[in-house]
Parts: C-alpha cells; sequence; structure tokens
C-alpha cells in the first residue's frame, strides 16, 4: 500500500502531467461563459492589453495622480527591505517571525515624490514605502482615481453573480517585493504603470512552500525621532497568535525547502501596461515589479469573494493538510 508522502507526490506529478507548465494567454476579454471554465479549473489566464480603453492607461502618469489626488492623506507601508507581510529571520536567536510594516499617514504627492526619487537613485532615506492597504482603498482614500477605472469586470460579475468585495490600488517602485502567499478571493489584476512578474503555485503544491505557524512581529521606529530613518522589529503581544505563512521562496529553492519543494513546476508570467490576469483563489503568488519611466509602478486588483461551497475549498483544504503533515 503506498505511503501518504507517495500519495501527495503523486497527486503532484498527476497534476503536472494533466495541466499546462504555461499560463493561458488570450486575445480579448472573455465572455463570463468562457470565465467560468477556467474558474471551473482552477486555472490562471493572461487577457493581453485588456484595459487599454481605461482612461488610467491614457492619463495616469505622476503629474496627474497628484493633481488629482490633491491634499489627500494615504496610509502608506514602510519596511527596511521593501518586504511588507513577510518572513524575516532574527539574526540573534535565528527564529523566523512573520513581520508587518509599519504603516503611517502621508500625504500623498510627499509619498509619490519619495517612491519615485528612491528608484531614481535620488533619495538618502533606505526604507521602501508601498502605497498596498488591501481594504478597498480605490473607493476609500483613493476615491479620486476611481472614476478612471471600470467600476468592476464585467465578465466576472456576470459569471460569480455579484460585484468585488474590494477594489485595490497597488503603487510603488522596484524595491518593494510581495512575499510568496495565498488569498481566499478570486482576482482578476490590471497592471497600469510599469509591470509586474508574477510567479504561481497551484493549490495541489502547498506541501511544497514550508508553511509554518510563525509568531508575529511588526516595524517600528527605532527611536521617537523619525528622520533617523531606522527600523527595529518588535514582536507582537501575546494575544496576537500565531500567523501560517510560507517560508519557501521559489525563487531561492534550495533555502527552507521541503521534500516536495524540488516536485514544484512553478508558473511565470510578467504583466505590462493594459494587460489582465485572472489569479485563481488559492493559487501561491509572489509578485516583483519594475518601474516606468517616472520611477512608478501603478497597478488595480479586484477581489471577488470565492466560493466555499462545494468541493473545492474542502478539497484544497485537505490537500494542504495532508501535505504539510507528509512534509514534516
Amino acid at each position: 500500500m503506498a505511503t501518504c508522502r507517495q500519495l501527495v507526490e503523486d497527486l503532484i506529478s498527476s497534476y503536472h502531467d494533466l495541466n499546462s507548465d504555461v499560463v493561458s494567454e488570450i486575445e480579448a476579454e472573455p465572455s463570463a461563459l468562457e470565465f467560468m471554465r477556467y474558474v471551473a479549473k482552477n486555472r490562471p489566464f493572461v487577457v493581453r492589453k485588456g484595459i487599454t480603453h481605461w482612461k488610467a492607461l491614457q492619463y495616469w502618469n505622476a503629474d496627474y495622480l497628484i493633481k488629482k489626488m490633491k491634499n489627500e492623506t494615504i496610509k502608506v507601508a514602510i519596511t527596511p527591505y521593501g518586504n511588507a507581510d513577510s518572513v524575516i529571520v532574527d539574526t540573534g536567536s535565528g527564529v523566523q517571525y512573520f513581520v508587518k510594516p509599519l504603516e503611517e499617514d502621508e500625504p500623498f504627492n510627499c509619498f509619490l515624490k519619495s517612491v519615485s526619487a528612491q528608484e531614481h537613485g535620488k533619495e538618502s532615506n533606505p526604507n521602501v514605502k508601498y502605497g498596498q492597504t488591501q481594504n478597498d482603498n480605490l473607493r476609500g482614500e483613493y476615491e479620486s482615481l476611481f472614476q478612471d477605472v471600470e467600476p468592476d469586470i464585467a465578465w466576472a460579475r456576470i459569471a460569480f453573480g455579484y460585484k468585488p468585495e474590494a477594489i485595490n490600488l497597488w503603487i510603488g517602485n522596484s524595491r518593494s517585493i510581495t512575499a510568496l502567499h495565498k488569498d481566499n478571493y478570486e482576482n482578476i489584476y490590471c497592471q497600469i504603470i510599469g509591470s509586474k512578474q508574477f510567479v504561481l503555485l497551484p493549490p495541489v503544491e502547498a506541501s511544497c512552500v514550508n508553511e509554518k505557524l510563525l509568531p508575529s512581529a511588526k516595524y517600528m521606529w527605532k527611536s521617537d525621532d523619525m528622520d533617523e530613518g531606522q527600523l527595529k522589529m518588535v514582536l507582537a503581544g501575546e494575544g496576537e497568535g500565531l500567523t501560517p505563512f510560507a517560508t519557501w521562496d521559489p525563487d531561492l529553492p534550495h533555502k527552507n525547502s521541503t521534500s516536495f519543494s524540488a516536485l514544484s513546476k512553478p508558473l511565470r508570467v510578467d504583466l505590462g501596461p493594459g494587460d489582465m490576469l485572472y489569479l485563481p483563489a488559492m493559487w501561491y503568488h509572489k509578485v516583483s515589479q519594475k518601474c516606468g519611466s517616472e520611477g512608478i509602478c501603478c497597478a488595480v486588483n479586484y477581489w471577488y469573494d470565492m466560493e466555499f461551497s462545494g468541493h473545492f475549498y474542502s478539497s484544497a483544504t485537505f490537500i494542504h493538510d495532508v501535505g504539510n503533515a507528509a512534509a514534516k
């Protein structure tokens, strides 16, 4: 009789035998029916130049964004390495922590000028700033820019039968990297300025990512004088609990790997201005970015609630739990 480990290996191998090792590309936005075929298979796809009709693609640049945002204040994530919401190893103890960024309010124009200056080597402060609040911010703090994008993605709304739970704007420079993680949302990601580089792993590869329950921490200023610009990692209180998070990086495959990591076949896709990516629910993804000529990178994503009824969520959770148990 096959062992649990052998069954997990066979599961990953058979998945790769039955599925393409590249992300599908389509030339035009799909119909709701065509879209649901991808959702049913839980497979990603890219629509090249799918949002070229948006006002954002035609008008957004640094001057336009500052003019539209006027004197609005936004919440900015600040980290020493551009590594918000990621795993950091304490150099003294060797313990891994899940670290959240320092968040501070800042006038939008100051934020954008700082991000651009750092990209062009004209910013003395080494800390990395990222506009990345994931709280429906395009209909909140960035509301003045909302009219430049679509209020929803029509074919996704028709297919799911409801509007997006959140629409988020992402603004930063090339120093910001989003660590490997997964979301319980159906995600439509739209690139506006600059480019994004995605590394994607399907839910069946949960045993490859070396997920651990990590103590939480947060970046804070080392002193009350913020002008010193030095951040420190501060451990969360006892009530914070532990955070499950992937510790394996597919770009560093021999570090923090499990016995299954070598079976992983990450999909890689680049998004340029005007491109759309359907990122299915529960897919692991790591994201890096490159800036446009003005030293900024901008994207918008639409989160639609995933369907928890039916078999998919339960099956994916079972695969996750069994795979992690076999990896230990």
